[in-house]
């Protein structure tokens, strides 16, 4: 099965990279954007049932994918 992880900074920590896209966009016109936060995307493929691969998916993010101090991380499996 294919899963999808979403790792973003958590809201109380600064996101210079989001601010200066924030920023770029505005200048080229986009003055809607509000707010930009900016983060990583991981497509994982990976056996077993959805229950099991989301606790896997859980550990996985714990330790490796996201620092659990400044990040917080959103797992989904479309198919399930």
């Amino acid at each position: 099965m294919k899963a999808i992880v979403h790792v973003v900074l958590k809201k109380e920590v600064l996101d210079p990279q989001g601010k200066a896209v924030e920023s770029a966009l505005r200048t080229l016109g986009f003055g809607e954007v509000s707010e930009v936060r900016q983060g990583k995307f991981f497509e994982i493929t990976l056996d077993g049932s959805p229950d099991d691969a989301r606790a896997r998916l859980a550990s996985m993010c714990e330790e490796l994918l996201a620092n659990p101090v400044i990040e917080d991380y959103r797992v989904s499996i479309p198919d399930a």
